[in-house]
Order: C-alpha cells, then sequence, then structure tokens
C-alpha cells in the first residue's frame, strides 16, 4: 500500500513564511513603555544610584512627581535638587548623604520672608488660626488618648496614694482625739 508523504516541497517555504511573519509582528508591536525621565530620576534615587546627566526638565518633573511618601521617608527631594544644582553648574554632585548648601526656590525663600516678618503673631492656617507659644491642652482630650492599660496603672496610683493618706489622716485625727 501506498502512504502519502507527509513531506510537501512546499513545507519549508510555509515554515520560512510563519518565521518571517512572527518577526515582523514582533516588530511592529509596540514596544512596552519605557518609565519617563523623572520616574527614572526617582528609582534611581531610591536605590542610591547617581543621578547625574538628565535634563533640567527631567529634575523638574521627577520633584514633581515625587510621592509625599518618597519625600517624607527618603531624602531624594533634596538630592535630586542637589543633583540639578550641578548639572546646571552650580556645584558638583555630591553623593547620597553628603550635604551641600542649595539656594532656596522663589516660593521657599517668600515663606522665609513671610516667617520672618510675621513674628509671634498669629498665623491663619487653612481656616483655623495658630498662635505661636500656645499650645491648647484639655484634661479630657488627655486622658481619651492615653492607652487604656496606662490609664488602669495611673488610677492604681492614685488610689494607691488616696489610701496611704486617709491612713494618714485617720491616725492623725486619733493622735488629737487622745490628747
Amino acid at each position: 500500500m501506498r502512504t502519502a508523504r507527509q513531506d510537501s516541497p512546499h513545507a519549508l517555504p510555509a515554515a520560512l513564511l510563519a518565521a518571517v511573519l512572527t518577526v515582523l509582528a514582533l516588530i511592529a508591536s509596540p514596544a512596552p513603555a519605557l518609565a519617563d525621565a523623572g520616574q527614572e530620576l526617582i528609582l534611581r534615587c531610591t536605590h542610591g544610584e547617581s543621578l547625574a546627566g538628565f535634563s533640567q526638565a527631567a529634575y523638574t518633573q521627577a520633584l514633581s512627581e515625587l510621592s509625599a511618601d518618597a519625600e517624607e521617608y527618603t531624602g531624594c527631594s533634596q538630592e535630586i535638587r542637589q543633583a540639578q544644582l550641578a548639572a546646571a553648574g552650580g556645584g558638583t554632585a555630591a553623593g547620597p548623604g553628603v550635604p551641600t548648601l542649595l539656594a532656596a526656590t522663589p516660593a521657599e525663600q517668600s515663606a522665609i520672608a513671610h516667617a520672618a516678618s510675621a513674628g509671634a503673631a498669629p498665623v491663619d492656617v487653612g481656616g483655623q488660626v495658630i498662635k505661636p507659644g500656645v499650645v491648647p491642652v484639655s484634661i479630657s482630650s488627655a486622658v481619651s488618648t492615653l492607652p487604656t492599660p496606662l490609664l488602669l496603672v495611673v488610677v492604681g496610683i492614685l488610689a494607691f496614694i488616696l489610701v496611704i493618706a486617709a491612713g494618714g489622716l485617720r491616725n492623725f485625727v486619733r493622735a488629737r482625739r487622745t490628747d
């Protein structure tokens, strides 16, 4: 019995055509989006890498994109400003943890001037007047914020002092009666 041959003369060109189409599809597909320069700067800063070699726009973008957590818990804001100053020709890029003096931004200069001129006068912050040197404290707020175990210890100490004072007062009264 005669069997049909599996290999046809057109099998190789079909495989070649499939490979070529696959390569073309990979080339034509969009490349994965790369992180922008600001995010790259932030990433480098959080990993302790060099921040040199970026444009002024990239440094500004990184400062604007810096999350509140990164700004609070890392020194990235300061390090990016230092690198920006160094890139502008105002100094050298110091490594992490090396303090350098930076010029204050116009907004920071304005805030400093306002703080210096305001002195000890009350300041309106978010619709609430803050008076420097005045700490508003009420007993109820101080007691209500204590953890329960600590509150129990304080109550126990006060009860002990009260028992000791009552015993001393009783002895004093007995001593006066015998006289």
